[in-house]
């Protein structure tokens, strides 16, 4: 049975009761406003901050010629028109089971003649041609001119993607990623900036070298039967906390299928990691348990979540504002 708008708000109530007062919980943007718009481009990132997002989030991949651009994944099929350029038909390839092109394979300036498409079935293509590729570099412009503009400081939670992959090809991702928050000034702790990642190794080596805070990223560890151990998360939260700020949880870590919290929360907080949870998402939520997508937000912010990441950052910013307001 699904839990119902009020007993998801009296859960809410009696699940924070157990933890003190903490700072409203942060609204991730996750890829930009993608429920909206082709994630990881400038206008989705531009459009999720002015849905009122405190951070947006840019995952890195390398080009070719060594520049940090945003993608989700290193390879183009899904997100962008790559196979509409017969100039680039030589370039698909195999790589770890899948055939495919690949951002490595690509100067910027090559990338930047693709456009973007929306990957997920069920929304708009309105704007599929439209958008570019952009590089980290733009999306940190694009922050600082949007801060400027509206008066509030809006937060960058870049993502070092498959860093292992790319430092077997020679890109050294933890220089490249320094080096440019060196250049903007925002390679220190005071900065609004999460830098996360799946690998313990990169952030194990970026904790020797910046105060910028570090985010493991953690999914439910598999049982030999592969199914999800909820709770149990495949990094060791003690591990996680000799040298990490905070975690980025999936979902399902932090609830049993029953609907019933685990004590994945409680077990962070404890050791001093900040929770942040993925992904939220409009038109993707665990209907077996909740009646929309609000319900299993407001559920999951009465856990004391410290942050969220979700598609569809104007409801992110609803729900939290009114259980903030609540609380």
């Amino acid at each position: 049975m699904r839990l119902s708008s009020l007993l998801i708000f009296i859960v809410s109530l009696l699940f924070f009761s157990c933890f003190p007062l903490v700072a409203d919980p942060l609204v991730i943007a996750h890829r930009g406003a993608s429920g909206y718009l082709p994630e990881h481009t400038l206008e989705a990132y531009q459009l999720a901050i002015k849905m009122g997002a405190d951070y947006i989030e840019p995952d890195l991949v390398f080009s070719k010629d060594g520049v940090l651009v945003v993608r989700h994944d290193n390879y183009l099929g899904t997100t962008t028109d790559v196979e509409e350029h017969p100039e680039f038909a030589s370039r698909k390839r195999k790589w770890a089971g899948r055939d495919d092109w690949f951002v490595e394979d690509f100067t910027l300036l090559e990338l930047k003649t693709l456009r973007a498409r929306q990957a997920f079935e069920g929304r708009s293509k309105a704007f599929d041609g439209k958008y570019q590729i952009p590089t980290f570099q733009e999306v940190i412009d694009l922050v600082a001119t949007e801060s400027a503009r509206l008066g509030r400081q809006i937060g960058l939670y870049p993502e070092t993607k498959l860093p292992s992959h790319f430092d077997s090809l020679g890109y050294d991702f933890v220089a490249r990623l320094l080096e440019i928050l060196d250049k903007n000034n925002l390679n220190k702790r005071e900065s609004r900036i999460f830098i996360q990642s799946f690998e313990p190794g990169i952030l194990r080596r970026l904790n020797d070298l910046t105060e910028v805070r570090l985010i493991q990223l953690v999914t439910p560890l598999r049982g030999d039967d592969g199914e999800m151990q909820a709770g149990i998360p495949n990094v060791p939260l003690r591990e996680i906390s000799e040298y990490a700020d905070g975690v980025g949880a999936l979902k399902y870590l932090l609830i049993t299928r029953e609907g019933k919290p685990t004590a994945f929360v409680r077990q962070a907080k404890a050791l001093g990691l900040d929770v942040h949870v993925w992904t939220f998402r409009d038109d993707a939520y665990m209907s077996e348990l909740f009646e929309s997508g609000e319900s299993e937000l407001a559920f999951y912010l009465g856990l004391g979540i410290d942050g969220l990441f979700t598609d569809f950052p104007d409801t992110g910013v609803r729900v939290a504002g009114e259980f903030t307001r609540a609380r």
